[in-house]
């Protein structure tokens, strides 16, 4: 039998995180409760956790701090809680490296669905021998697969979050299509996701300090519009 997932819920109200946990326990997921920033280091080093729900408001170090440490070292699907619901929050957040912001007060329903869905596209699948079509990208020193949710850039593979691979891939797997960013977040983030389309701006700035231009190929801004895949010299 597969083992549970296991979640870290990081949340001061005591409460609320007993609430939390009860939801997600009746889901078959394995939580552990930590009520500061401190202990949330400490935990997640020891719990090894599938996913992190990180409520900002915490004593001694914030949640902000608690996800730029965690990113240092680990991918980690994070996803935010806050009830500060403000644009400026939640692109901080994501510049950070949250998968996701959630507003407190959430639905439980709403909640359990995010943990799935966050959950379901950070696992990788195996890949197989023959690459399916339509999951592999590659271009001159860039190769990218979402079977297996890898990124090779010069020979080395890319640490890399799965929504900033999604976008990559995306973008890639349509060389030269301009993409708007309304048409990114419903393609990457989807229904369940109600966000504001500077996400996508956040993502793709995180993807160029990642993967630089290439002579053959950019991630390009086209003004006005969006972003596309910039091929030349094919």
């Amino acid at each position: 039998m597969a083992s549970k997932q296991r979640i870290l819920i990081v949340d001061d109200d005591n409460n609320i995180a007993e609430l939390i946990s009860l939801y997600l326990t009746k889901e078959c997921f394995n939580t552990m409760i930590v009520n500061d920033g401190e202990e949330a280091l400490q935990a997640f080093s020891s719990f090894a956790p599938n996913l992190i729900l990180l409520d900002l408001m915490l004593p001694g170090i914030d949640g902000y701090q608690v996800c730029r440490e965690i990113r240092q070292k680990s991918n980690v699907p994070i996803i935010m809680l806050s009830a500060k619901g403000e644009i400026f929050d939640k692109v901080l957040g994501l510049e950070l490296g949250a998968d996701d912001y959630i507003i407190k007060p959430f639905d439980s329903k709403e909640l359990v669905a995010r943990v799935k869905a966050v959950l379901r596209r950070y696992q990788p699948t195996v890949a197989p021998a023959c690459q399916p079509a339509g999951k592999y990208v590659e271009y001159p020193d860039l190769a990218i697969n979402l079977a297996n949710y890898s990124v090779m850039y010069y020979g080395n593979q890319i640490d890399m979050p799965p929504k900033e691979l999604e976008l990559l891939y995306f973008l890639a797997s349509s060389p030269n299509q301009v993409f708007t960013r309304e048409q990114l977040l419903d393609h990457i983030w989807g229904y369940e996701y109600i966000g504001d389309t500077r996400t996508v701006d956040v993502h793709i700035k995180r993807l160029r300090e990642k993967i630089k231009d290439h002579p053959s190929w950019s991630i390009s801004t086209v003004w006005g519009i969006g972003y596309k895949f910039e091929v030349r010299n094919r």
